[in-house]
């Protein structure tokens, strides 16, 4: 007698579920995978507008900010509220109730009178309006389509002036804000930070 393997009617009908549950999860999983994918595209583009915020206060608070025909490129504070100290007799000379009378530390302009330009006009300086765009891409050689970005994410970087805490006007102070947006035109994320105009300090260099 010949021996035949067969299904049984139990095996037949548990394998058709087991398809038909397989059939029905994969386009979910698909789903699932798709939506991680924009997820990270999205953090993807926060991280970026959270970078291009970073890099924005390592520049120049304004184009003023350097003294003219200065041996040194080290940012000095305008005197906007004109606290610095302007008796040049005075040890104290060029600077403000809490500079350090030390050389290379923070101090005033040599110009006491020089007001802030807010300005991107001078190609020798580095400030904060340099940076400052309407909407762009964020991510370079965008290819809609199944092996490029699924979505288009644009940020613009703005600059306001004179922002205002405890209901005072705050001159010294400058906000900048960068605002991201999808393809649909919907803000994903806004952030913003505030510099100062304190100035910078210079490094010691000694020679041998």
């Amino acid at each position: 007698m010949v021996k035949k393997s067969a299904f049984t009617l139990i095996e037949l009908i548990f394998a058709i579920v087991v398809i038909a549950i397989t059939v029905i999860s994969l386009p979910m999983m698909n789903q699932a995978i798709s939506k991680g994918i924009d997820s990270n595209l999205l953090q993807e583009a926060i991280f970026a507008a959270e970078t291009k915020l970073n890099e924005v206060m390592t520049t120049q608070w304004d184009e003023a900010s350097i003294d003219v025909n200065a041996s040194s490129v080290i940012s000095q504070v305008i005197n906007l509220d004109g606290t610095c100290e302007n008796n040049n007799s005075n040890e104290r000379y060029r600077l403000k109730t809490g500079h350090i009378l030390q050389p290379l530390h923070r101090k005033c302009l040599n110009d006491l009178t020089q007001a802030e330009l807010d300005s991107n006009t001078s190609a020798n300086v580095d400030a904060v309006e340099d940076k400052a765009h309407g909407y762009t891409n964020i991510f370079l050689n965008l290819t809609p389509g199944q092996e490029g970005y699924k979505q288009n994410f644009t940020s613009a970087l703005s600059v306001s002036y004179d922002p205002v805490f405890d209901s005072a006007v705050r001159p010294n102070m400058k906000k900048i804000t960068i605002t991201v947006k999808d393809e649909n035109n919907d803000t994903v994320t806004s952030l913003f930070t505030y510099v100062a105009n304190i100035g910078g300090i210079d490094y010691y260099k000694r020679t041998y």
